[in-house]
C-alpha cells in the first residue's frame, strides 16, 4: 500500500525474541540486518524511531540469572544488558555515518502531562537533527510491578508494545511496525488449529478481533494480546500499524515493498493529543462507576459526567487526575479528567448539581468531568 511505501515518520519496535537466536543468545546477523535497511529509509529522508527490547534478557546471560520471579534481579539485570544493547545500535549505525541516542523512559514520563510534552518537544528535536532516538523502558527504575501491590493502579504502559504506540502516537507517526516471532494475526491460535486463517487486513480494532490476541511467548513479555492493543492506540491516532515475523529474512525489505506481509491496521480517527494522552498514556489510581442513564448520556449525546450519575468511587486520585469510568457491570468503557478530588466526589455520589456548593463549601465545575475532558475506549 502506498500508505506504507510512502510512510514519513516511522516507529519500528523490536521485540525480545526478534532480537536472538533460537539458542537463546543474541542474533548480531538479525539486529545489523534491521541496522542496514533501517539506515537505507533514513537516508531517503523518513524520520525513524526505534523502541527496542532485549535489555533484560542480555543482562541475565551475562550474569546467568533467572529473572521470572525476582523483581529486583531483573531490574538489575536492565541496568547491567542496557549498556550492551545500545553499544550494538551504536556500533551498527556508526557504520552508515548516522548517529543514535538512548532514551530510557518510565510510566510517569508519560503520565505527568508536563514530561509527557517535554519528551515530546526532545524527540521531535533529535529527529529535526536527523538522529535515531534508540528507546527502551527503563526496567531498572519501573514502578509497573507496583500495579499488583496496589488496589486501584494501572500503568500506561507495562511492556514495548504499548510504548512503542504511546511514542508513535505522542510523535503522530505515520507508521509503527512490530517484529517479534509472531508473523501476523490470525482468527485462532495457528499453533493449535490447522485451519486458523491470517489476517491480512483489520479495518477497525474491535471487541471481536482483541479476542483473537494470544499470551507472550517464551522470553517475551507481551503477545498477541498487547500488540492489538498498541495497535488500537495508533489506528486511534491516525496511524497505520504492520505486526510482522522479524524472524523473517529481509522483513523490512518486504514490509516496504510486498502489500502481503503480517497484518495492516488501517486508521479509524484522530483524537486530538489532549485526549490521546487521557485515554492512553496516563496511570489510573482510581475508577468512577455510573448508571446506566449516565452511560447513555456519555455515549449518545457526549454528555458531560454529572454526580447524580455516579454510584461508586474507588480509589485514592486529585482534582486533575485521570480516572478509569465503569459501567454498571464494572466494564471500563471511557476514562475521564476529574474535577474534584476522590474524597470530594465520594460525598458527591448519586447527588444533584445544584447541591454541590452547599455540601463542599466550593463549586467549581457542575460536572464530576467534562465532556472535553472524557475519551470514550
Amino acid at each position: 500500500m502506498n500508505e506504507i511505501k510512502d510512510a514519513k515518520r516511522i516507529v519500528f519496535k523490536f521485540g525480545t525474541n526478534v532480537l536472538r537466536g533460537d539458542d537463546g543468545e543474541i542474533s548480531l546477523s538479525r539486529i545489523y540486518s534491521f541496522i542496514e535497511d533501517i539506515s537505507k529509509l533514513h537516508k531517503q529522508g523518513k524520520e525513524v524511531i526505534i523502541v527496542t527490547s532485549g535489555a533484560v534478557g542480555l543482562g541475565a546471560a551475562k550474569v546467568h540469572g533467572d529473572t521470572s520471579s525476582d523483581i529486583v534481579l531483573k531490574q538489575a539485570c536492565a541496568a547491567i544488558g542496557q549498556t550492551t544493547l545500545m553499544s550494538i545500535y551504536e556500533h551498527g549505525f556508526d557504520k552508515y555515518n548516522i548517529t543514535c541516542a538512548q532514551i530510557l523512559l518510565t510510566e510517569d514520563d508519560f503520565s505527568q502531562r508536563v514530561r509527557y510534552l517535554s519528551l515530546s518537544n526532545v524527540l521531535n528535536r533529535l529527529l529535526e537533527l536527523k538522529i535515531i532516538p534508540i528507546i527502551n523502558q527503563n526496567d531498572t527504575v519501573s514502578t509497573s510491578e507496583l500495579e499488583d501491590e496496589i488496589e486501584v493502579f494501572e500503568v500506561s504502559f507495562s511492556d514495548n508494545d504499548k510504548l512503542s504506540a504511546l511514542v508513535a502516537s505522542r510523535l503522530e507517526a505515520d507508521l509503527l511496525v512490530i517484529l517479534s516471532d509472531i508473523d501476523a494475526l490470525y482468527d485462532k491460535n495457528p499453533k493449535e488449529h490447522s485451519d486458523a486463517r491470517k489476517i491480512t487486513v483489520v479495518e477497525e480494532v474491535t471487541p471481536e478481533i482483541e479476542s483473537m490476541g494470544q499470551e507472550a511467548s517464551k522470553g517475551g513479555r507481551g503477545g498477541m494480546k498487547t500488540k492489538l492493543e498498541a495497535a488500537k492506540v495508533v489506528t486511534r491516532s491516525g496511524g497505520h500499524v504492520v505486526i510482522a515475523c522479524g524472524k523473517t529474512p529481509n522483513i523490512l525489505k518486504k514490509i516496504f515493498t510486498d502489500d502481503n506481509v503480517g497484518t495492516l491496521f488501517l486508521p479509524t480517527e484522530q483524537l486530538t493529543g489532549r485526549k490521546r494522552w487521557i485515554g492512553f498514556a496516563t496511570n489510573i489510581t482510581g475508577k468512577i462507576k455510573i448508571n446506566s442513564g449516565a452511560k447513555k448520556a456519555l455515549l449518545e449525546k457526549d454528555a458531560s459526567l454529572l454526580s447524580i450519575g455516579v454510584t461508586e468511587v474507588i480509589g485514592e486520585f486529585k482534582k486533575g487526575e485521570v480516572v478509569s469510568i465503569l459501567d454498571e457491570d464494572n466494564q471500563e468503557f471511557a476514562k475521564g479528567m476529574v474535577n474534584y478530588s476522590s474524597s470530594d466526589c465520594k460525598k458527591l455520589v448519586g447527588v444533584h448539581s445544584e447541591k454541590i456548593l452547599e455540601i463542599l463549601g466550593y463549586k467549581n465545575y457542575d460536572a464530576i468531568i467534562t465532556r472535553d475532558n472524557i475519551v470514550i475506549l
